[in-house]
């Protein structure tokens, strides 16, 4: 049976995930979801009760299908052979390719970071989650969330961790949800809520910001679900 994993998406900047280029990706943060997700579950995640466009926590930021999942390593190689807009280019005009989140350079065996989105001080983490989980059937609403509807409102996750175990009596109305919403698999409805090239202080503070958030998911470990919601 397929896994239903739900967690909050408090920093929706296009990074993590990164919807762009056809292929949905979660390669950076989330290192415990990384870790233990299978191919053919669902990976959701729901606004948070304060961002810019207000009190979203009930509705679903992102739904992806896992597709496929790599090794980081496998997933340098993947990128740089076949998905090049994934890899970070910072001197690029178009937002889409600063954000890239094939930060890790494995040509050498040894991981290199690149210039990106992340600094040094969330290396460790990133790599801790091994693998990268790629999709090629999801849903991204960015600041367009879209409101869960009553029934499956016990799925959100508020605070750290992910919810996934508790989600297993509604994985099959979920999954016939988000498709009668009638949007195209693969389509980005909205764009990301958080604009990290808005100031010089925000990338650095939301990179600090998602490094205590995966510090905290290691925590609180696989279960995810030792914090309130």
């Amino acid at each position: 049976m397929p896994t239903l994993f739900t967690y909050c998406l408090r920093y929706d900047d296009g990074a993590a995930p990164n919807p762009y280029w056809g292929v949905c990706t979660l390669a950076v943060c989330k290192p415990v979801i990384r870790r233990i997700a299978k191919i053919g579950d669902w990976i959701v995640g729901t606004g948070a009760v304060n961002t810019r466009i207000g009190d979203i926590s009930g509705k679903v930021v992102c739904a992806m299908r896992v597709t496929d999942k790599k090794s980081m390593a496998e997933y340098d190689s993947f990128t740089s052979a076949s998905l090049p807009g994934k890899i970070p280019d910072w001197q690029h005009k178009d937002p889409r390719q600063r954000l890239g989140d094939s930060i890790y350079d494995f040509s050498s065996g040894k991981p290199i970071q690149r210039t990106g989105v992340h600094s040094v001080g969330n290396m460790a983490r990133d790599l801790g989650g091994r693998y990268a989980l790629l999709s090629e059937h999801f849903f991204y609403f960015g600041d367009r969330a879209v409101e869960l509807p009553p029934d499956l409102q016990p799925i959100v996750k508020q605070g750290q961790g992910h919810r996934s175990a508790k989600n297993e009596c509604y994985f099959d109305r979920f999954v016939e949800w988000i498709h009668s919403l009638g949007y195209a698999p693969n389509t980005l409805v909205g764009k990301p809520q958080i604009d990290l090239f808005a100031d010089n202080a925000s990338l650095a503070r939301h990179a600090a910001c998602r490094c205590e958030e995966a510090e905290e998911d290691e925590r609180i470990g696989e279960d995810g679900e030792s914090c309130a919601g």
